[in-house]
């Protein structure tokens, strides 16, 4: 929390060490500990006879923070409309470390309760959405992160045929979660492309199994994808008919 409280001390002036030590009410050798620790992690910058200020560090943070606001308002509007078509849970999600972060959520209108909340990190594997995120992602990582996730995975899944799933997902450009996530849900998800073409977010719809047979599933493939595709568009990515 002191390293917090300098880095905000430094945002609003305090840039020389007896600015922060009294700011702060520290002792210049804790203030200069605290600083030096965070100049070496690169959360702030030091020049001599100018003093601190803040680091690279924090604008690459501050960069993907935008980045990721930009894609909830982007795909705000889109998100409400796949709602409302399907009547199902719509999740919007990154690529958090090895985990899918859940950053938006529409809620379906059927009467059933899907288990995630904005902020929740679920596993890549056994996700629709976390599948999605890691298309582009080699087979190695894949399996990598396969074996780290199935000692939690219920039900087991043959990784043989997740595997093959899995290849075949890269070749349709959506993916899907057969009720291994959560028992009885099943859903359809998409990767979100940025103008480079690379995947930085992707979305799901998810509902009960009993209203996501086989069909269904193909079905809303078409939907999701199509959604995504204006997503990706909104995004300035360069969306072929090919890809569709």
């Amino acid at each position: 929390m002191r390293g917090l409280d300098v880095i905000e001390a430094v945002a609003a002036g305090a840039v020389t060490l007896p600015q922060l030590s009294n700011t702060l009410k520290l002792t210049r050798s804790t203030a200069h500990r605290l600083a030096s620790s965070l100049v070496e992690r690169g959360y702030l910058g030091f020049t001599p006879r100018t003093g601190y200020r803040l680091g690279r560090k924090l604008l690459k943070l501050g960069n993907l923070a935008q980045e990721e606001t930009d894609i909830i308002q982007f795909a705000r509007p889109h998100l409400e409309e796949l709602a409302q078509t399907t009547e199902d849970a719509v999740h919007l999600g990154v690529l958090d470390g090895d985990f899918a972060l859940y950053l938006d959520k529409m809620p379906g209108k059927r009467r059933i309760t899907i288990c995630s909340r904005v902020g929740d990190r679920h596993p890549l594997t056994s996700t629709g959405l976390g599948k999605a995120l890691m298309l582009d992602h080699p087979p190695a990582y894949w399996e990598q992160r396969f074996a780290a996730e199935s000692s939690d995975r219920q039900p087991h899944v043959d990784p043989t045929v997740w595997r093959e799933r899995m290849e075949r997902y890269v070749t349709a450009g959506c993916t899907f979660d057969l009720e291994e996530n959560e028992d009885q849900i099943r859903c359809v998800a998409a990767p979100i492309r940025d103008a480079r073409g690379q995947i930085v977010a992707a979305i799901s719809v998810s509902s009960a199994a009993i209203y996501m047979g086989d069909a269904r599933l193909e079905d809303l493939s078409t939907y999701v994808t199509a959604t995504a595709d204006g997503i990706s568009r909104d995004l300035d990515h360069p969306i072929k008919a090919k890809e569709r």
